[in-house]
């Protein structure tokens, strides 16, 4: 009897930690959302875990051969299917996935590739959270909780790939599948909301229709996937490799 009086006490303590972690989140970052627009999605696919497994490792290949420097439609659908729009002011869009352009000092020679979130199977934006708002999921999809995040950024220090931002201003317009709020930090997230319908990131889905298909999406634990047999078929890289990460995110011809 008294086995299970301290066991419900623990579990009581522990959902009075989770509430007040919440309302410090809040309170600390002043966020500040759209009428109607909650921030549940997100934490409850942590709390229930599902449809999460760790049979699962999501992961995305990027063919810099085939990557058009002109071309912008993952970024620009990242955008749309995120709500990812300024107040009127365009400079003052978040991007989730940003074009770079790397030159070789010899040969001089350019390549445009996407850059956003690594899904790191060791992230370091995990590491150094203070409240557990990063995290990563079974299947290897960082996100944050922003019920518990606080604005303090030391995840956006932490990630050396720059894919991180702070949201500074109230937000409308906000799109019900990827809640945001102000004080808080944000990245890619594979699209999450389409992965667990069955889907794939909406960059994915964009750059396939592009001439070039430089994207492909997967599951890396799946031999037999298509990922995993085009990462089979020819070398690939990671970003920053020597850090340890574990990028989920592979680049092939750089």
């Amino acid at each position: 009897m008294s086995s299970k009086h301290n066991q419900l006490s623990d579990d009581n303590a522990h959902s009075a930690r989770r509430r007040f972690l919440g309302q410090v989140g809040v309170l600390a970052a002043g966020i500040s959302l759209a009428p109607g627009v909650t921030l549940n999605g997100i934490a409850e696919a942590r709390e229930a875990d599902q449809p999460a497994s760790d049979k699962v490792r999501w992961g995305l290949l990027v063919d810099a051969t085939r990557c058009a420097e002109g071309c912008d439609a993952c970024v620009r659908a990242c955008a749309d299917e995120n709500g990812l729009s300024g107040h009127g002011r365009p400079e003052t869009d978040a991007q989730w996935i940003r074009k770079v352009t790397l030159r070789d000092p010899k040969t001089k020679a350019t390549q445009s590739l996407p850059v956003m979130c690594q899904h790191c199977a060791e992230p370091p934006c995990v590491d150094v959270c203070p409240t557990g708002a990063s995290f990563k999921r079974a299947d290897g999809i960082v996100l944050v909780d922003k019920h518990t995040c606080i604005g303090c950024r030391y995840c956006m220090m932490a990630c050396p790939y720059k894919a991180r931002s702070f949201v500074h201003e109230t937000l409308t317009d906000q799109k019900p599948h990827t809640p945001r709020g102000k004080g808080t930090v944000e990245s890619c997230t594979f699209c999450v909301h389409r992965i667990d319908a069955g889907g794939q990131p909406a960059c994915v889905e964009a750059c396939s229709k592009t001439a070039t298909g430089a994207m492909i999406f997967g599951n890396l634990n799946d031999a037999n996937s298509t990922l995993s047999k085009a990462l089979a078929d020819h070398p690939s890289s990671r970003i920053r490799a020597d850090l340890g990460t574990d990028p989920g995110v592979r680049y092939r011809g750089l």
